[in-house]
């Protein structure tokens, strides 16, 4: 990509591209490796990515720490059935409750982006906003429920990885060690 479409791109998405991303983007790639960003009949996006949602990209990417409380509070409220009259009366507060946990977790991936696929529910995402910006997190909810740093010294409590650190690395060999094989087979 040239610098004025990464600055086009910026302006239409509202963020600004963390350095190593940006000079990955100019320098090496629009794709490859790393979710293509391009420009459609709808302006610039990544793509194949359905899951990032626009209008959250602007905002700072929520460490995982910072909605802990939250989640318990709205998983304690899930409505349960026996506490309803009826059918009706019941899935109509399931319904609600449900939308409100969608947009929880939706929330949880503000500012970030989804750099690559894992399948069935995992991907690898860049922090594009806020002070974690320019760091690498593998969104595990699928088995794990967590949103999990990559990084170089979890034993450490070490700090995310950059987006340079992972294009060398990749995810595989940045996740925690929950002792399991580090390549999928």
């Amino acid at each position: 990509m040239t610098e004025a479409e990464v600055a086009e791109a910026e302006r239409e998405l509202g963020v600004s591209f963390p350095a190593e991303y940006r000079a990955y983007v100019v320098g090496v790639s629009a794709g490859g490796d790393v979710a293509r960003l391009e420009r459609g009949e709808r302006g610039w996006w990544w793509a194949d990515n359905d899951q990032t949602r626009a209008d959250l990209l602007p905002l700072p990417f929520p460490h995982p720490d910072s909605y802990a409380a939250a989640e318990a509070e709205l998983d304690a409220r899930e409505p349960r059935w026996e506490d309803f009259p009826d059918g009706p009366t019941a899935a109509a507060a399931w319904d609600a409750w449900d939308a409100e946990y969608e947009e929880f977790q939706d929330r949880k991936t503000a500012g970030a982006v989804v750099l690559r696929e894992h399948g069935c529910g995992f991907a690898t995402l860049l922090a594009l906003s806020g002070p974690l910006a320019g760091t690498v997190w593998w969104d595990g909810r699928a088995t794990h429920d967590l949103i999990v740093p990559l990084s170089l010294d979890h034993a450490a409590g070490g700090r995310p990885a950059t987006f340079a650190e992972w294009l060398e690395l990749g995810s595989w060999d940045l996740l925690p060690d929950w002792g399991l094989p580090r390549r999928p087979g």
